[in-house]
């Protein structure tokens, strides 16, 4: 299996050769795993910070990095949701989504950002992505009571492969830690998913050679697209229109409004992979999933982030 897997990662690696580059902002460095640089700022409230142990594993230690709105209390029963970051399964940040969480934790909401291991440090294979990523959603379902969230209001996001990693949350059921308490719920209730990679197994049937070792199985098996049903949670996706990742947002569009999953798909004009972390489009997509949680009845009020002037707009599918 992890010869499988392994051989998979390069190829699924290949695949995101020329995107995992796009995900960085050009922005001043900040520390943390990986190197990676976060993106702009979205408010200036104050948010209150405080990193918790999700999971410990034979590689290392795995936190979510917390944004809690001023006034949170434990008590409180507000919406959550959890980003993971983008960078081929290979490399990345929890950083890239503090801008993100910070601006949600001042719309009311409990948002976080999720370590998970990767091939770079940790050493690992996309499964264990996947598996981190299942555990996480656990643990603030598990922990509802404490981090004053409601457990049946828990979103999961993500960029590229955590936009991936996210939609499995939703959609792989097969990919489990055994430490896990699978009586709790993975599945999140609805997904914010910035140019993910969902169409794994498509892509491997167009790109694979003769000389490829592992198989079509195993792509298929961490491919959202292959899992949408009408219990799939409501989605909000964006892509730039010069991405080639694209096709998969559109596949899962169509299916899921075959299905009758809600879903939205946002693209923007001659934007590539990973546009979504240099201004305006991190205003912009921040802008719009806050009208798609509102809509949800998660979170009230007219979006608080502002647009840069003369900003262009997303267009709808």
């Amino acid at each position: 299996m992890r010869t499988v897997m392994t051989r998979l990662l390069s190829f699924l690696l290949i695949l995101l050769t020329g995107f995992v580059s796009a995900q960085q902002p050009p922005k001043k460095k900040s520390k943390g795993q990986g190197g990676k640089i976060a993106p702009p700022s979205l408010t200036d409230a104050i948010v209150k910070h405080e990193e918790k142990l999700y999971k410990t594993t034979p590689q290392g230690e795995l936190k979510l990095h917390f944004s809690f709105p001023a006034d949170w209390k434990s008590s409180d029963q507000r919406p959550a949701i959890v980003f993971f970051f983008g960078g081929g399964w290979k490399s990345g940040s929890y950083l890239q989504f503090v801008s993100l969480s910070d601006y949600l934790a001042s719309r009311g909401m409990v948002a976080a950002s999720a370590d998970y291991r990767i091939e770079s440090i940790h050493h690992t294979t996309p499964d264990k992505c996947v598996e981190d990523a299942r555990s996480a959603m656990r643990y603030l379902r598990a922990h509802a009571k404490e981090l004053g969230i409601d457990s049946n209001r828990v979103a999961a996001g993500g960029g590229s492969a955590g936009g991936h990693l996210a939609a499995c949350t939703a959609t792989v059921t097969t990919l489990d830690s055994p430490n896990d308490d699978q009586s709790v719920s993975a599945s999140p209730n609805a997904m914010v998913l910035f140019n993910p990679a969902l169409n794994i197994g498509t892509l491997f049937r167009e790109r694979a050679t003769g000389d490829a070792k592992f198989t079509i199985e195993q792509a298929d098996a961490i491919t959202p697209n292959n899992f949408i049903t009408k219990d799939t949670p409501p989605a909000i996706i964006f892509f730039g229109t010069a991405d080639k990742l694209q096709v998969g947002g559109d596949e899962y569009l169509a299916k899921a409004r075959s299905a009758g999953s809600r879903a939205e798909l946002w693209k923007a004009p001659e934007q590539s992979h990973g546009f979504f972390n240099h201004a305006p489009w991190t205003q912009i997509t921040a802008r719009k999933a806050d009208e798609f949680l509102t809509s949800l009845g998660w979170i009230t009020g007219a979006p608080t982030v502002k647009l840069p002037e003369g900003s262009p707009a997303l267009v709808a599918q």
